[in-house]
């Protein structure tokens, strides 16, 4: 395992762990932004908190089952092109949005640098 697949599970678990637990008890400042993107807020814990803290869970047990970080980058840039997919969708772009964009680019950098390992 190189330092930087290293730094990208980490980062990567980390970030969608906290971005999932954010979504997970409905942070204020995500409300404005789902309505936005004219996602209902019902989504919040479930699909959008459990697949993000999943995602960036299974990141982190990719230390310890190297495969399964693989399966969890795979599913974050499932769940993350979906997220640009509605921005599209909506034709919402706020400043936040470089935010979907960093985190589906950190799952593919992530997924291909884990399978050219």
């Amino acid at each position: 395992m190189t330092t930087l697949y290293t730094v990208l599970l980490l980062v990567g678990g980390l970030a969608n762990l906290g971005s999932g637990i954010g979504a997970a008890v409905r942070l204020k400042v995500i409300l404005p932004l789902m309505d936005g993107a004219h996602v209902p807020q019902s989504m919040l814990v479930f699909p959008i908190g459990v697949l993000k803290i999943a995602g960036g869970l299974g990141l982190l047990a990719g230390f310890a089952y190297p495969p399964l970080a693989l399966a969890s980058a795979a599913g974050l840039i499932l769940f993350w092109a979906c997220a640009v997919h509605t921005h599209v969708l909506a034709n919402f772009w706020p400043k936040e949005t470089v935010g979907t964009f960093s985190f589906l680019g950190l799952a593919v950098a992530t997924l291909a640098l884990g399978l050219a390992l």
